[in-house]
């Protein structure tokens, strides 16, 4: 389990940009941040790099760090605990995750009229004709236990052009500020992890986004 100063000095180097890409950091720079000496901060550094946490490249100058995978994940354990201790009184749950390409078939279903116009009327939106594919980390996988509680949308089957399309249900929630709803259909291809989301826009080209970017669904007011 990682220590305290461990995950300041995560969140310090996020804070710098160091989940979007390296950003030059030197031991100076970071200890006045933390406020503590240029030599507890190099210390901290190394133990951070040798756990796999961050990558640096080290110049005369100073050193370009990066938060790694493995740091990302470590940072967003942390969020989902702060998102668990403050969801309890106002009823919002946060589910965090990773981008992954679907299976193509979202595309078709949410092209469908009989699903187009039961979305329309029941959320408020017709749906762009796709879904954002999101896998979820471990740390929401009990959070997404406890939504399957929570009042469900009925989108109901019906039958088109000779063919029989089974019923879905749906729970409206929020990307952002953008508008969206976990679609789980009757039968699905997905293990627990992966939620399907839909919306008015093309979330990926709104969010900016594409696979392994991380994001977060808040269901709840």
């Amino acid at each position: 389990m990682l220590e305290a100063d461990d995950l300041s000095y995560l969140k310090a180097i996020a804070l710098m940009g160091g989940c979007r890409g390296q950003v030059f950091v030197s031991s100076q720079t970071i200890a006045d941040t933390l406020h503590t000496s240029p030599q507890t901060a190099s210390r901290r550094l190394k133990a951070l790099e040798s756990q796999g946490l961050i990558s640096r490249t080290m110049s005369p100058e100073g050193q370009h760090i990066h938060l790694t995978k493995q740091g990302e994940e470590e940072l967003h354990r942390e969020y989902m605990d702060y998102c668990r201790i403050f969801s309890e009184g106002n009823g919002v749950y946060a589910l965090t995750g990773s981008v992954i390409s679907g299976l193509g078939e979202g595309k078709y279903y949410m092209s469908l009229a009989g699903y187009r116009q039961q979305f329309g009327s029941l959320l408020g939106f017709e749906p762009y004709p796709g879904t954002l594919n999101i896998r979820l980390s471990p740390s929401s996988l009990p959070i997404r236990k406890k939504i399957d509680v929570l009042n469900w949308i009925r989108i109901k089957g019906f039958s088109a052009d000779s063919r029989t399309f089974g019923d879905a249900r749906c729970l409206p929630c929020r990307i952002g500020s953008v508008p969206c709803a976990i679609v789980i259909p009757g039968r699905t291809h997905y293990p627990d992890d992966i939620i399907e989301v839909i919306a008015p826009v093309a979330l990926r080209r709104q969010l900016g986004v594409e696979d392994s970017d991380t994001v977060t669904v808040e269901v709840g007011s």
